[in-house]
């Protein structure tokens, strides 16, 4: 027996003021999460982005051509309800973030990453109040509690949705640093992916690129600036 698979039946999606935040109506006929909630996002420029993905659908619908729905469901029906823990879960990157953890050869790598991380460490204590340390090698170091405390106060501080791209910048790049910096515009998303692919970027030079981890990694790049789209269609903080 076949799967069913929903058919478009909408001529037209459109965005439509409801309370505090917008929805996106089909053909009058409110959006709705899968769990049943109704689909309202905090700014017209995120509504119109989710009723251009509605519209751009011929015969089935398909999710994977969604992002800004999908995006916009899980904020509503997962992140909301256990934000909590979802900031906690986030937060946790900061005693093990990327950008502390260091080689120590080749001369050339350590000195790629203390260029490219070092700055964004300083800006970190600068900006978000927290000073991490740095290690060679790859065996856990502790962070300071009181940094790790400031960061986790931060994350707490967004918004559902803002927390729901904000996990994707952090778990996809491995730097809660980072996902600040790209959150913050402090780098711009490619500045920050890049930065964040400092080793295999150094692994691909020396050994060439794998078609298969070239694929994923695109695919992972992808995710990330659309997270950080997600994050500016939530508005100005």
């Amino acid at each position: 027996m076949s799967e069913w698979k929903a058919k478009r039946f909408w001529a037209q999606a459109q965005v439509v003021p409801e309370g505090d935040g917008f929805a996106v109506h089909l053909d009058m006929r409110p959006v709705r999460t899968p769990a049943k909630a109704p689909l309202v996002v905090p700014t017209q420029a995120m509504a119109q982005e989710i009723a251009a993905e509605w519209d751009a659908q011929e015969g089935e619908i398909t999710p994977h051509t969604m992002p800004f729905t999908r995006s916009a469901n899980a904020a509503i029906d997962k992140v909301t309800a256990q934000h909590p823990q979802v900031a906690d879960m986030i937060a946790a990157y900061g005693d093990a973030d990327l950008l502390c953890y260091r080689a120590d050869a080749p001369a050339e790598l350590v000195a790629r990453q203390a260029q490219g991380w070092d700055p964004l460490l300083d800006w970190a204590e600068a900006a978000l109040g927290a000073r991490l340390g740095v290690a060679q090698g790859v065996m856990h170091v502790p962070q300071p509690s009181d940094a790790l405390t400031r960061l986790r106060g931060h994350v707490h501080d967004l918004d559902a949705f803002r927390l729901t791209a904000f996990h994707d910048l952090v778990s996809l790049s491995g730097s809660l640093i980072l996902g600040f910096a790209a959150a913050r515009d402090h780098l711009t998303p490619d500045d920050a992916w890049d930065l964040s692919r400092i080793d295999e970027t150094w692994q691909v030079e020396q050994w060439g690129d794998d078609e298969e981890a070239a694929e994923h990694a695109a695919i992972k790049q992808a995710s990330f600036f659309h997270a950080k789209r997600f994050f500016d269609l939530c508005g100005a903080v």
